[in-house]
């Protein structure tokens, strides 16, 4: 190990008057006792794992953490009020796209924990690949399988070994085992935390673009819209309405255009495949690290050294997720705007108010970048916008509907810095 103690053995001298402790204050005395915890953990039970995130602990914690900041039930006023809007936004919305309402399900309005309960399926579809990604590139670090006991360079390590250890080469699979135990709680507990932030922001069920619901169900959180609208001076009713037809328009979109939903999970899992962690800098901050000091193995936790590592590929993936987010994005804006027309005062505002929770990092873009590291901010968003307002000022709501007939027919990130020229190129759609 180049001479370098492991994590845990800083090379202090320690207390010279006392016999057992070794260098950096280690007691000898208390490593055969340690020894044998380590040998009962790995021949526990619960050997294999079933994936690289222990979902169990992520949704106690986020039902816990939910609970414990309050989640106010939804009363029957609130359940009435965002109903209405509801049937209001969807008559507006009729007028402004090609996609009708689907189905016949009532609108929802939910709780915070009924927004964790149903969108808990598709964030574990999302969430499962990158944590697989970041597990393999951890548990292959180099050497996991090859210990020496010398090598390691601990005092006194081979006379107090307990009776009946086996070799430590012996324990690689074990060991591996119990890391990835270890890699499922702390992706488990990341995810449960993020979550339970993003619940305590998020407005309704698209809120973040990415499709986390599948029965085409809108619906909006009501207490989290209550907070949000609390410092806008805008009248309840006009808040509810403008979210009311985002929510629908998204939820429209997604319904009636079949290979949206898999072109967003396409291109998540393409950032997911590339996973990379740097092992050389995670064994660099592990190193003299106290395993005993809890709050010293949290901050190397928290200090973002297990953070993915951007590969080429993956920039190319993201910046394909961003620009068809921005798109989707873009085209509510412009649906939205045309849907209300002239008839709500403070609908540019709340737009406007809109568009800066999404450029200065929404709630999908903090929790993804905490969770997976993944940005998801439309960096293209007012172009977007832009984009689609002029293509349904020239060739009409039926010209700018019918370019999602097809994936092939969607703008790229080129085309969205220089709309016209699109336009133009693309004139035979509108004949």
């Amino acid at each position: 190990m180049s001479g370098n103690l492991p994590f845990g053995f800083s090379g202090d001298p320690g207390d010279q008057n006392n016999p057992n402790q070794g260098p950096g204050g280690f007691d000898m005395s208390q490593l055969g006792a340690m020894l044998q915890q380590l040998g009962a953990m790995l021949q526990s039970g619960g050997n294999e794992v079933s994936g690289p995130v222990d979902w169990d602990l992520a949704h106690n914690l986020a039902r816990q953490s939910i609970s414990q900041k309050g989640d106010p039930s939804v009363n029957d006023n609130d359940v009435r009020r965002i109903g209405e809007a509801f049937d209001l936004a969807q008559v507006w919305l009729d007028a402004a796209t090609l996609f009708p309402a689907g189905g016949s399900a009532a609108p929802a309005t939910w709780s915070r924990s009924e927004w964790l309960e149903a969108t808990w399926p598709a964030w574990q579809q999302i969430i499962e690949p990158i944590a697989e990604g970041v597990q393999q590139t951890l548990t292959t670090m180099p050497d996991m399988g090859q210990i020496n006991l010398e090598d390691l360079g601990i005092p006194g390590l081979q006379e107090n070994m307990p009776a009946g250890m086996p070799d430590l080469n012996e324990l690689a699979g074990p060991l591996m085992n119990m890391a990835k135990r270890m890699g499922a709680a702390m992706f488990g507990a990341q995810v449960g935390n993020g979550l339970a932030t993003l619940a305590d922001d998020v407005l309704g069920a698209s809120d973040v673009t990415i499709p986390l619901t599948s029965d085409g169900r809108p619906a909006l959180v009501s207490e989290n819209v209550k907070v949000f609208g609390a410092d806008l001076d805008v009248e309840l009713g006009d808040l509810y309405l403008f979210l009311a037809l985002r929510e629908a328009a998204h939820q429209r979109l997604y319904a009636h255009v079949p290979w949206l939903r898999t072109a967003v999970e396409t291109a998540v899992r393409a950032y997911a495949s590339g996973i990379s962690v740097d092992t050389d800098k995670i064994q660099e901050a592990l190193q003299g690290i106290n395993p005993n000091d809890p709050e010293a193995m949290q901050e190397v936790m928290s200090s973002g050294v297990f953070e993915p590592a951007q590969t080429e590929e993956q920039k190319q993936a993201l910046s394909r997720l961003e620009t068809l987010l921005a798109l989707i994005e873009g085209w509510v804006q412009d649906v939205v705007a045309a849907a209300i027309d002239d008839r709500m005062p403070s609908a540019s505002r709340l737009g406007e108010t809109m568009r800066r929770r999404r450029a200065s990092g929404g709630p999908a873009e903090k929790t993804f970048a905490t969770l997976i590291g993944l940005e998801l901010r439309p960096r293209a968003l007012r172009e977007a916008s832009a984009l689609w307002t002029q293509l349904r000022e020239s060739r009409g709501i039926e010209g700018r509907d019918g370019v999602w007939r097809h994936p092939d027919l969607i703008p790229t990130a080129e085309d969205l810095t220089d709309p016209t020229s699109w336009l133009e190129a693309t004139g035979e759609l509108g004949e």
